[in-house]
């Protein structure tokens, strides 16, 4: 099957991407650059593995959302909140609908270049606090899709079964080097190791029991593993 994938250059998308390149034909790979702090130190990643398998990179410009939505993930908000995702503080980095825009204009660019599918690195252990990230969220629009186009373009999610430390498994069987990826979302030169990504990222080679690659500005003790 040509599938287009959307891979922001995080470690869970990058997994996918090679898991993905090894069962269809990939024939982009799509980045959005919708004015999140992270954007340009996430970006360059997945342009990174893209090139290095002779895959198209496509970037969409999606400013208004850092212009008109309101969240602390947008530059144009606040500041990022430290502690584990679990924390009714991460609500802060919600953007209202981000997959639900990214995923519509993905399956139009999927059936304009020739693809029958679209591939998302959606996992069992995205959380509650980001509605568009659950199963019947992503149900929902794989129905919308494949009724949408006359392609009947699939949504693809490979690791809807899997928590982020089997995701970090896997990319370890797949050769990644997890330092060619990122996950905060500060943004900085360096990951912060105390915002929700990165703590979660933490976790998950702990759970895995992997080593992490990871340069972090602090390491503080980790909250009580899952």
């Amino acid at each position: 099957m040509k599938v287009c994938m959307l891979l922001s250059g995080g470690m869970d998308s990058v997994t996918a991407f090679y898991e993905v390149l090894g069962k269809h034909k990939v024939v982009a790979g799509l980045s959005f650059d919708y004015g999140a702090k992270h954007n340009s130190r996430e970006i360059p990643f997945a342009k990174f593995h893209a090139d290095r398998n002779g895959i198209h990179h496509q970037i969409i410009p999606l400013d208004f959302m850092s212009r008109l939505f309101v969240s602390d993930l947008l530059t144009s908000g606040g500041t990022i909140p430290d502690g584990h995702y679990a924390e009714a503080s991460m609500k802060q980095t919600v953007v209202p609908f981000r997959n639900g825009i990214m995923l519509a204009i993905a399956a139009g660019y999927a059936e304009s270049i020739g693809a029958e599918g679209l591939v998302i690195a959606a996992h069992s252990g995205d959380h509650a606090i980001y509605p568009d990230c659950r199963e019947p969220f992503m149900q929902a629009m794989a129905n919308a899709m494949g009724e949408g186009t006359y392609a009947k373009i699939q949504l693809l999610r490979p690791f809807i079964t899997m928590d982020k430390s089997a995701i970090a498994r896997r990319g370890v069987e797949l050769g990644i080097n997890f330092a060619e990826t990122w996950s905060c979302y500060k943004g900085g030169e360096i990951h912060c190791g105390t915002c929700g990504t990165c703590v979660e990222r933490r976790e998950a080679f702990i759970l895995a029991g992997l080593m992490d690659p990871t340069k972090y500005v602090q390491t503080p003790e980790l909250p009580i593993l899952a």
